[in-house]
């Protein structure tokens, strides 16, 4: 049977226990690929040594936990309120900034002592560009914390923007982990069917989140998964 006849003749409860194994998937990946990262990374042995280590807490794991905080069918949502998850999202957000400035400064670092041009590389631009737009996501949360600022009313149109820039940055830095597994450091490391595989790791926690943002936007009545 055809996968979209099995969803469509599928309960709510059926459906809501195939979201959150995905989303368990999607905790698993970004944990996977973080820990692949670190091991193949090697932290001490150079100054570039420490930047796939940082950049990989920051956005396969910090990034993805953050914005999973707030799904629906994940584990805190049975047990914590929305102004609960919203310090852990804060909490989680601040980990990705100071682990992303972390990388960014030992990447820059480690280009200037071997004298190698910065950004001229795809991996590096869209690296520096999902950078960029992470901290204007930070710079849009603080006001949505404290709309006051900015005297915007009303508050949910703020938090519509901020939640599909969200996805934006998640995508970029989705795209930006791609092109560093087919990186010569990375494919000199791993080959064969295991490259593949590592390959398929980014995109099953971009899929769930982009599912969840999407779907809580949604009208209810449209929702299929």
């Amino acid at each position: 049977m055809p996968w979209p006849a099995v969803l469509a003749r599928a309960g709510p409860r059926e459906l809501r226990w195939l979201r959150r194994g995905c989303e368990v998937l999607a905790h698993l990946a970004a944990l996977g690929m973080t820990g692949l990262l670190l091991r193949l990374s090697r932290p001490g042995t150079s100054l570039f040594s420490w930047h796939p280590l940082f950049m990989s807490i920051a956005f396969c794991l910090g990034l993805t936990e953050a914005i999973l905080i707030f799904s629906p069918d994940g584990i805190l949502s049975c047990c914590c309120s929305h102004k609960v998850k919203v310090p852990l999202h804060w909490t989680a957000q601040t980990l990705v900034l100071v682990t992303a400035v972390l990388g960014l400064a030992f990447i820059v670092s480690s280009k200037n002592r071997s004298e190698l041009p910065h950004f001229v590389s795809w991996h590096s631009i869209l690296g520096l560009l999902t950078f960029l737009a992470t901290l204007v996501q930070v710079l849009c949360g603080l006001y949505l914390q404290f709309p006051q600022l900015l005297r915007i009313s009303p508050v949910s149109h703020l938090r519509l923007y901020h939640s599909m820039c969200g996805l934006m940055v998640y995508l970029l830095a989705t795209f930006t982990i791609i092109l560093a597994i087919y990186s010569d450091w990375f494919q000199a490391q791993i080959k064969g069917v295991a490259w593949y595989c590592c390959l398929g790791l980014p995109l099953c926690p971009a899929t769930v989140i982009m599912t969840q943002i999407i779907n809580s936007h949604l009208p209810k009545k449209r929702l299929h998964v």
